[in-house]
């Protein structure tokens, strides 16, 4: 005969496993997906788990895992579900924006070196796929990644590369032309800036002005502040700088993170601490983020 205990050890077994038949793993990740963009980061990364213990090589749970930690701050255990991702990816585009989202992963710790063999790997399959617009914008997202983690001699040649793959494009059309255009003059402007070269910063940021000025990339418009406000910025020109950084979009973490930056360097402390709250407010796993978030954490003590 089975003892009370092993009459109880049974039933709760049994138990265990019903539970575990009955539950699904996709309703744990949705939830988890929820609290993120709540910015519940501690609450998301336990619904990701609790849906890995079903379902391990789950792609969504470990991607979704690894997003909640690098926004929450703990980058290093995040690049640990990213792997998995990038292991048990489904598809070739879910491969790449896992690597895409590895590579980010070091952008929060300012690790350009440790971004680039991931982005390159997902630069290379949209090479592979012909698909030139996107292997332009995954040169460009490292490219930026690596400007904000002060690399700017790597900075420079990825966004060199990327400019010279989005010109790839077959039939590449007058406005998409021009958009690449912009860019490069964009990114060159900011690379010199941060280089100390006011003339040149000021050259490439004239020429950018003049290929918007043709009107046929409106979308780009909010990027232009932002340029012109950098580059004051980094010339030194607060003032200047502010003005331009209020007229750029304020949904984006990097503009609020160098308007609270600029405050800083005009000596309005309770603005820039007020902006730098602010930038913990952004849920997305982007670079503005990547770069804004660990800056407003060290500002705040956190």
């Amino acid at each position: 005969m089975h003892s009370a205990t092993s009459r109880s050890a049974l039933a709760a077994l049994l138990f265990s496993a019903a539970v575990f038949a009955q539950t699904d793993p996709g309703d744990f990740i949705k939830q988890g997906q929820a609290l993120s963009r709540l910015g519940k980061q501690d609450e998301a990364t336990a619904m990701y788990r609790n849906a890995l213990q079903f379902t391990p090589n789950s792609y969504p749970a470990n991607s979704g895992a690894g997003v909640a930690l690098d926004l929450k701050g703990d980058s290093a255990e995040a690049q640990q579900y990213f792997a998995k991702a990038i292991d048990t990816a489904p598809s070739p585009s879910d491969k790449i924006r896992a690597l895409r989202d590895m590579a980010l992963s070091y952008g929060f710790e300012s690790n350009c070196k440790g971004a680039v063999p991931y982005d390159r790997r997902a630069y290379d399959l949209e090479l592979a796929a012909e698909d030139f617009y996107n292997a332009g914008e995954v040169a460009d997202e490292l490219a930026r990644i690596c400007i904000d983690s002060g690399d700017l001699d790597t900075a420079a040649a990825w966004y060199r590369t990327g400019y010279d793959a989005g010109l790839r494009q077959p039939g590449i059309k007058p406005d998409r032309k021009d958009l690449w255009e912009f860019r490069w003059e964009h990114a060159q402007a900011r690379v010199a800036a941060r280089r100390g070269d006011k003339a040149e910063a000021q050259k490439h940021a004239a020429a950018a002005t003049a290929i918007l000025a043709k009107g046929d990339n409106p979308q780009q418009e909010p990027f232009l502040p932002y340029l012109l406000g950098y580059v004051a910025f980094y010339g030194g020109d607060y003032k200047a700088a502010l003005e331009q950084f209020q007229k750029a979009s304020q949904d984006d973490a990097f503009i609020v993170a160098m308007i609270a930056q600029t405050y800083e360097k005009l000596g309005a402390r309770s603005e820039a601490m007020d902006c730098y709250r602010k930038v913990l407010g952004f849920n997305a796993h982007n670079p503005p983020v990547a770069y804004a978030r660990p800056l407003a954490r060290k500002k705040l003590g956190e």
